[in-house]
């Protein structure tokens, strides 16, 4: 099944305006949320099929968040990608270990974006 729908939880505008502009010129619908709290209401009301997930957030880091979602027998089967400024290789590895399919670090290119969603699809 191809990803269509999906949610971009990152607390900056910036962040959030350029990841959904890249998505929705290629045919994604978008949704987003500014924390992990807002993000996880979101999921359980109108679960995505796909979750990018920042990792430094007020409030539930990207990395708990992302370890909820694995954790609830509803919502494990949503793929997340974490895209973090943090690029040390045990962050990759820490939040692959909570669940996340794909770690890819901001700033993210385009083309790695699209191809990445498109190896989950």
């Amino acid at each position: 099944m191809a990803i269509r729908r999906i949610l971009i939880v990152d607390d900056s505008p910036t962040e959030r305006y350029y990841l959904s502009d890249i998505l929705t010129r290629n045919g994604y619908l978008v949704t987003t949320a500014e924390n992990g709290e807002q993000a996880l209401e979101q999921i359980r009301a109108d679960k995505p099929e796909l979750i990018l997930m920042d990792v430094v957030m007020p409030g539930a880091n990207g990395f708990q968040v992302t370890r909820s979602i694995a954790r609830d027998p509803a919502l494990q089967d949503v793929p997340v990608i974490i895209c973090s400024s943090k690029n040390q290789e045990t962050d990759r590895i820490w939040g692959l270990r909570q669940g996340a399919k794909e770690y890819l670090v901001k700033p993210v290119a385009a083309a790695d974006l699209l191809s990445t969603i498109e190896a989950l699809g």
